[in-house]
């Protein structure tokens, strides 16, 4: 007997289970209110513009809750007489990319106003969307439960609205990446006892705007306070004023804010900064020695006027340690060998002198090495090889002599990139995010295709770098180098260099600029360079190479008669010189002579016979050759009958 459906069998029963399924409180619907706010909000964006698809989900016949980049409370914490769920949460970063950049110019922040309707608010997300005007300052007042507030990657102007600072839930505000001017005292000095008292500020980002004036010390005053973030602004620092903080900071970055004198001693309060960057100012004096006591993951200092010996105190657990751009002096210290989690090492631009140390190379997990601009000599050590990490070298514009270790070959983080391979599963990845509210290390310089760029910290890891060029290197180029199938850029240009170019630097896939110019370099080029399909960048100029330029694959882009200028015979196409093979071949000077007698003597038996038998038919076809019957009269008329006759 088949077995029936009690539902499909009782209809009363299928009503509830319908009933169940669209009004018990799992599914309520968000507030009719909120739901409205939101659908103004999308219709004023669309009346702009309708070529926006990122809202689609956001229609009349669907809750709010259910929405694209809307969240609401959950259904358990709905009481059993509520009726529907509130928004919680708009996450609206990055709407228009799709549309960038014609329509983001046309989003001006009072568009922004229907979602000031939306008071149960904790988070809102509007980062990134180009969006023009003041911060609406009542708007953003009236949102009395956010919690985090994300406004970055815009263009705001006119200054910061006080009120911003006085939403007693707000522990993360983020205003970077702005327009925003003005100064941050003294009109906020009134809100100064509310904003101490009130306030639970986690994170504030001021960065990157242009704001003036003097930091004020109100700003150290929230005891809840970690992240502070001023860089990249007009603001200046009073050393004067005397800081005694009340706060307790993982996170600090002063950068490019005119920073004089000596670094501040008050920094020696905060115990642990993981994160502390007081780049780019004009900061004097050695590297104080309590600045090794505090806990430090990550310390840049570069582009100050620092100076003294190279520092040989630093703390223990640093990953990441810039000093380039200063003025320090003398070797390499012995301590840096303590640094046994030390990533990344930045001294570019300095006056570090000496010899390239072994136990330099001893330092097991560095990822990134940076010693460019310096007065380094001698060899480059063999104990290189150790750095299985190394990702990124750069020990060009120094002194150094000999030849290109083989044992290159050896450094794995250049073999292959980690996240491409599980070669070595223990290959930690370069520039993991400090810690959770995103920040960004100060971009690494580096020659890069031909020019200074910066490479972001978050892409770091996709970068794999190989620069010996400016120094006084000899011998060949060593073929391990082709070994390093990771590389992205390779410049051994301005060295001593001799010999051929090895075939096995075809063997680079991933490589994009290859500079080997001003150096002794001779012999062909291999043809094999053809299957570098990611090369951009090649430059062999001022060699002694001879012979074609390979064609084929990006070669063939490779167009620039700058790259291979004063050699002593390259052609090709890509220079528009004509290899001799390519030219039609001149008849050779023997030939003439061997054909010569034929031409006076076997010419001169067959052309007589053909021109003598030639005019004989043109005469006969003419009618002159016309011989006369025979006369019988063998006595010729006097001449004096044939004048009579005329």
């Amino acid at each position: 007997m088949e077995a029936t459906n009690p539902t499909m069998a009782n209809p009363s029963l299928l009503l509830e289970s319908i009933f169940i399924l669209f009004f018990l409180p799992p599914c309520l619907s968000c507030p009719e209110y909120q739901k409205q706010a939101l659908l103004q909000f999308k219709s004023s964006i669309l009346a702009i513009n309708s070529s926006l698809h990122t809202l689609d989900s956001w229609n009349s016949s669907s809750s709010c809750c259910q929405w694209d980049n809307v969240t609401c409370t959950s259904p358990s914490n709905s009481t059993s007489t509520s009726t529907s769920r509130v928004v919680i949460a708009l996450h609206l970063s990055n709407l228009f990319a799709q549309l960038y950049p014609e329509f983001s110019e046309r989003m001006p922040s009072i568009l922004l106003a229907p979602l000031f309707f939306i008071r149960s608010l904790m988070v809102l997300d509007i980062s990134d969307n180009s969006i023009y005007g003041q911060i609406p300052a009542l708007g953003f007042g009236n949102l009395s439960n956010l919690v985090h507030l994300d406004i970055s990657q815009n263009k705001f102007n006119g200054s910061i609205p006080p009120q911003l600072f006085q939403l007693r839930h707000l522990r993360y505000l983020d205003l970077s990446h702005n327009s925003l001017h003005g100064s941050l005292s003294p009109k906020f000095d009134r809100w100064n006892p509310l904003f101490n008292a009130e306030t639970k500020l986690n994170t504030l980002r001021l960065e990157s705007n242009l704001l003036t004036g003097e930091i004020p010390s109100w700003l150290f005053n929230f005891k809840g306070l970690k992240t502070l973030h001023l860089g990249g602004n007009n603001l200046t620092w009073n050393n004067r004023v005397k800081i005694v903080p009340k706060c307790m900071l993982s996170e600090l970055s002063l950068t490019s804010c005119s920073l004089e004198g000596e670094i501040p001693e008050w920094i020696s309060t905060q115990k642990t900064v993981n994160f502390l960057d007081l780049s780019k100012n004009e900061l004097q004096g050695s590297f104080p020695q309590w600045l090794a006591e505090i806990k430090v993951e990550s310390m840049i200092l570069s582009d100050n006027k620092l100076s003294g010996e190279v520092p040989t105190a630093f703390p223990q657990y640093i990953e990441i340690l810039a000093l380039g751009g200063n003025k320090f002096s003398g070797a390499l210290p012995l301590n840096l060998t303590k640094l046994r989690n030390l990533q990344r090492l930045e001294l570019q631009d300095n006056y570090i002198s000496g010899e390239l140390p072994n136990f330099l190379f001893h330092i097991s997990h560095l990822q990134v090495l940076i010693l460019r601009n310096n007065s380094l000599q001698g060899l480059i050590p063999k104990t290189i090889s150790n750095l299985k990490y190394l990702q990124i070298l750069d020990l060009s514009s120094n002194n150094l002599t000999g030849e290109i270790p083989i044992g290159f070959v050896n450094l794995a983080g250049m073999i292959e990139a980690p996240h491409l391979t599980s070669i070595s599963n223990d290959v930690i990845l370069v520039f993991h995010e400090l810690i959770s509210s995103n920040i960004m290390v100060n971009v690494l310089i580096v020659n890069w295709k031909k020019s200074k760029q910066g490479l972001p910290s978050h892409n770091i890891d996709m970068y794999f770098l190989l620069d010996l060029s400016n120094n006084q290197l000899s011998g060949e180029i060593p073929a391990s180098l082709g070994g390093l199938k990771a590389l992205k850029m390779l410049n051994l240009s301005y060295n001593k260099l001799s010999g051929k170019i090895p075939a096995s630097l075809s063997d680079l896939q991933n490589l994009e600029s290859l500079d080997l110019s001003h150096n002794k370099l001779s012999g062909s080029l291999p043809t094999t360079l053809s299957k570098l399909q990611q090369l951009t960048t090649f430059d062999v100029s001022n060699n002694q190479l001879i012979g074609r330029i390979p064609v084929g694959g990006q070669m063939d882009t490779m167009a620039d008669p700058n790259y291979y200028a004063n050699n002593s015979g390259l052609c090709g196409m890509q220079i528009r010189v004509p290899c001799p093979e390519d030219q039609s071949p001149a008849p050779k000077p023997q030939d003439y002579d061997n054909k010569e007698p034929w031409f006076l003597w076997e010419g001169m038996g067959i052309g007589y016979p053909v021109g003598f038998l030639l005019t004989i038919g043109i005469i006969f076809l003419a009618g002159y050759f016309n011989p006369s019957p025979p006369s019988n009269n063998h006595h010729r008329r006097p001449h004096h009958s044939i004048r009579q006759r005329v």
